[in-house]
């Protein structure tokens, strides 16, 4: 950014945008740590801590002697993506998937060891064995259950996010010549390009689409008003409007709604059947609807089915 616009924009913003702002462009945009937002802004709930569940001796007799063998689970996690995983104001990594992938370790006698990556590289780095699972608010779609095994575990859309106001009157339906933010690897890009070549089909001004690694910088693109819109994940939008104090709007309902999914390498005997097991018996025992509770996502995305390679 230029220096000077990136001064006029601190002077304009309010002291809530500031911190925010501050560790957003400490982490030079990577998304490879530092990313982090203000703890607390879907309420009190967010310090609450979720009752440790039991171990499951069956399905942890799933779980393959090589991953399981050093007590511990290596997952692979985006962490700029509030409220599904971020770093909070004291450095410690939480969020939804945090809460939940912690359970599902303890239903399988394990220990979450969570490893900040960029989005997207993580699927890569676990196919390469660096990671041995994958939670990072991934959607499931066919390109990737094509390389990976996916265990649904709550359902979200797209939602457009646009400054306080909208006062471009963004709509979804003509995005044309505007400057939409995204994160990379994320299935906003495909539908950004989509949208794109239907405008220029139509005579009209490609998208320009504005790609970045860390998701706190999309939403300070938007805050700033550098970026027109964002397109994101409905509970992304959703946190970083209450974390900007309405600085954020949305417009419209969320769109194409699709599972989010565990990912998990092909090949690996019961593995995925034994995290499968681990998250439905976490809907069945009232765990999961508590973490739901506590990161403010919204009920409707509930799921009382995990599914195994599910359709999106």
């Amino acid at each position: 950014m230029a220096r000077a616009t990136h001064i006029k924009a601190l002077a304009l913003l309010p002291a809530f945008a500031l911190a925010g702002l501050t560790m957003a462009c400490g982490a030079g945009g990577t998304g490879s740590g530092g990313t982090s937002q203000p703890a607390g802004g879907t309420g009190a709930t967010q310090s609450e801590q979720i009752p440790a569940v039991a171990k499951d001796p069956a399905l942890a007799a799933k779980v393959p002697q090589a991953i399981a063998a050093d007590g511990k689970i290596i997952v692979g996690q985006d962490q700029s993506y509030a409220p599904n995983e971020f770093v909070d104001a004291q450095g410690k990594v939480v969020g939804f998937d945090v809460d939940l992938g912690n359970a599902v370790g303890q239903k399988l006698g394990l220990t979450m060891e969570y490893q900040n990556a960029a989005f997207s590289g993580i699927l890569a780095g676990l196919a390469s064995g660096q990671y041995e699972l994958a939670m990072s608010s991934f959607t499931v779609n066919p390109e990737r259950l094509q390389t990976v095994d996916m265990v649904s575990y709550y359902r979200a859309g797209t939602s457009l996010g646009v400054p306080k106001g909208n006062p471009e009157h963004i709509s979804l339906d003509d995005l044309c010549g505007k400057n939409i933010a995204v994160q990379q690897g994320t299935v906003q890009v495909d539908d950004l390009a989509a949208r794109s070549q239907q405008c220029t089909a139509a005579g009209k001004p490609a998208i320009n689409v504005q790609q970045f690694q860390a998701q706190t910088d999309v939403n300070l693109q938007v805050q700033t008003r550098r970026s027109q819109a964002m397109l994101a994940d409905s509970p992304v939008v959703d946190y970083a409007i209450k974390q900007t104090g309405g600085a954020v709007e949305t417009v419209g309902q969320p769109y194409d709604a699709a599972p989010y999914g565990i990912a998990l390498k092909k090949g690996q005997g019961t593995y995925a059947e034994a995290v499968q097991g681990a998250v439905q018996a976490l809907i069945d025992d009232g765990t999961y609807a508590k973490i739901l509770a506590k990161w403010g996502l919204n009920p409707s995305g509930a799921l009382t089915k995990a599914e195994l390679n599910p359709a999106s």
